[in-house]
Order: C-alpha cells, then sequence, then structure tokens
C-alpha cells in the first residue's frame, strides 16, 4: 500500500514523533514523507518527498504567538499552489499529523484524510477544556488542518481513539539521573527575559534553551544553550525537574522521566491552554506567565514541588496496526477512500476557496 505521511514542521514535536512512526509504517508499505512549516529543530533522517512553507505560526519574544509577524509570513497564494500541486488522489491513505497542505488538498477533492495527532485528541469533547472559552482559538484550530478521521494522542485515555504519548525510543533509552539542575524550554520567552527572572533563584542552577541565541553563554547561575536535540535530552534526563511551554511531547517526556514538572502555556495558543488544563488535573503546577510577580511560585515548586507519576506504555506500533487495520479492508489500490466532508466545512472549504481566488 502506498501511504503519504503528512507532518507539520513547525515546532519540534510532531517530527520528534515522525522519527518512530515513519519507519513503523515503512515496516510493510511504499511511504512518502511531507513535510510543511517552518521554526522546528528537529530533522527526520528520512528522505522528504514533499517540502512545502505551508502555514506557521512565528513564536515571539513575550510568551505568545506573534501574530503580526505570523500575518506577514503568510502567503495565501503560495499555500493554495502547494494544496493544489500535492497529488493526494495517488495514495492509498492519507495519515496527517496536522499539516495543513494535505489536509486541504484532500478536503478540496473529497478524499479521506486520517488524522494522528495530539490536536485531534484536544478537540475530542471529552478532553480537558481551560475555563475560559476561547471560540476563535478552537475554531483555528478545528479548521487549521481538517480531517474525516480522527487518532489522538494525550495525557490520558479520555476516549475510545485516544491513545498514551508517543515517546520516541531516544528517551526511552535515556539513563535516567538527577544531577541537580534545572532545564528550561519556553520558546516564545527570549532567553534574556528568562534570565531576568530565574537569575532571582541564586541557589538553583539552570540550564535554559532558546531559539533566540546561536551560542552558548552563561549568566550567573544561568548556563544558556541554542536548540541542540542531544544536548536538550541529555539535560532533561539528567535533571531535576523542568520548567517549560505547555507543549505536548516535552511535558510527556518529563512525566516519563519522572521530573518535577512546571508549564507556563503560551499565550494566543489554544491548544496549549487545553494542555494546560490536562496537566492541571494531574496535579502538575500551571503559571499563566514568566514575571517577577510570580517568583514565589517558581521557589515553591524548587523547594516542595511533586513529581507526578505517569505511565505510558510503549504503543505506537500497536496504535498504527489498528490505525491501518480499521482502514486497509476500505481501500482498493490506487483508489483512495473518499472523505465525508461535514458541510460546516465545506461552507469553510468555499469561504477560503472564495477569498484566495480574488488574491489570484
Amino acid at each position: 500500500m502506498k501511504i503519504l505521511y503528512a507532518v507539520q514542521g513547525t515546532g519540534n514535536g510532531h517530527l520528534s514523533r515522525a522519527r518512530d512512526i515513519i519507519p513503523l509504517l515503512q515496516k510493510n508499505h511504499t511511504v512518502d514523507i511531507l513535510v510543511s512549516g517552518t521554526q522546528a529543530d528537529v530533522e527526520l533522517p528520512f528522505h522528504i518527498s514533499y517540502k512545502f512553507k505551508g502555514l506557521s505560526f512565528i513564536f515571539g519574544e513575550k510568551g505568545g504567538v506573534d501574530f503580526l509577524e505570523t500575518y506577514r509570513k503568510s502567503n495565501l497564494k503560495g499555500l493554495f499552489s502547494e494544496i493544489n500541486s500535492l497529488p493526494v488522489e495517488n495514495y492509498d491513505l492519507i495519515i496527517n499529523d496536522f499539516e495543513p497542505v494535505s489536509a486541504w488538498a484532500c478536503n478540496f477533492k473529497n478524499l479521506k484524510c486520517i488524522a494522528l495527532s495530539h490536536q485531534s485528541a484536544v478537540l475530542n469533547e471529552n478532553a480537558p477544556q481551560p475555563k475560559k472559552t476561547d471560540m476563535l482559538g478552537r475554531a483555528i484550530l478545528m479548521n487549521y488542518a481538517p480531517a474525516t478521521v480522527h487518532y489522538g494522542f494525550h495525557f490520558k485515555a479520555y476516549d475510545r481513539n485516544i491513545f498514551p504519548p508517543v515517546i520516541r525510543k531516544q528517551i526511552r533509552d535515556q539513563v535516567i539521573e538527577n544531577k541537580g539542575h534545572y532545564v528550561v524550554y519556553l520558546p516564545a520567552y527570549h532567553d534574556k527575559r528568562i534570565i531576568k527572572v530565574l537569575k532571582q533563584c541564586k541557589d538553583t542552577r539552570w540550564q535554559v534553551f532558546t531559539k533566540h541565541s546561536k551560542k552558548s553563554y552563561s549568566e550567573d547561575n544561568i548556563l544558556v544553550f541554542p536548540i541542540d536535540n542531544e544536548a536538550f535530552i541529555e539535560s532533561m534526563a539528567t535533571s531535576e525537574g523542568i520548567l517549560c511551554g505547555a507543549g505536548f511531547e516535552t511535558p510527556a517526556e518529563a512525566l516519563f522521566m519522572g521530573k518535577k514538572l512546571m508549564v507556563i502555556p503560551m499565550k494566543g495558543q489554544y491548544e496549549q491552554q487545553c494542555n494546560a488544563a490536562a496537566l492541571k488535573q494531574m496535579g502538575v503546577p500551571v503559571m499563566k506567565s514568566l514575571k517577577e510577580e510570580n517568583l514565589d511560585r517558581i521557589k515553591n515548586w524548587i523547594s516542595e514541588g511533586q513529581i507526578i507519576k505517569a505511565d505510558f506504555p510503549d504503543q505506537t506500533e500497536e496504535i498504527l496496526n489498528k490505525l491501518l487495520d480499521d482502514h486497509l479492508a476500505e481501500i482498493n489500490p490506487g483508489e483512495p477512500k473518499q472523505g465525508s466532508i461535514p458541510r460546516s466545512l465545506r461552507k469553510f472549504r468555499n469561504k477560503v476557496i472564495k477569498k484566495i481566488s480574488k488574491q489570484l
């Protein structure tokens, strides 16, 4: 069977998960890989059949998404061209990890698109939601990469098609120690802003990984490193605790390693607000922002924070087998299964086409 596996390239989590999923798919099937988006620091060690600009959210330096920069760097004409150029009809199955080009290509051609992503779990009605409703954020999440079938990953199995996080082999194979330092990964904050707050925890050794510096340096009790996958994993494995955004993969890996965890959800990012709600239910401390007024909470977490135990068994191959078994019987080679697109999504699609057509 010929599979198109499409991965979101904004951030590191999707690509990190793909490193484990792709070899399992390749065992018995021909797999073409599509990556779209920017701002990732993880490379895939596989041949990439399609590399697109896609539609990326740009991280700011003050704790949130930089919507102005996101708008400036967006190119609807280019996105529409990428969608039209992708021959999704040549594949028996399209598996999508929150990737917009292939998702909308399937949508326009009324073909089935199978979502295998954390976002699918977040959108499930049984998954934890933030107290404050963000209708716009939820609408963006629902329409960014529309799919006809959903399989999701989350911290807990909130529904039938929600599974444990994919903890990459590189993490599972790590020797876990505690050398007393704390790891910080807050890509939406500039390292200078992080240092200003954390250097006031004078007795704590911090190792900060940042997107905003290409060189390592130190200041007081803080070591700052540019993003490096190997160094980051080693730092996490030997740390006492991890302070990070409320993404999915890094908190899941911290819980798997048995590390103290505190999260700061990114402003204007609905998915992270949902993750924060789920983590808070589990007992993980959540802060709204990295400000000096929250310093006492950080100090309290350092001195009294507890390790939240989480069991994430290695079920990746089992999950993929279930997905394939669910859909193989429907497929004739070379004839992609037609998708069933909800009326509301068809209306949204038609509005998008009309808007983009005016710009062409």
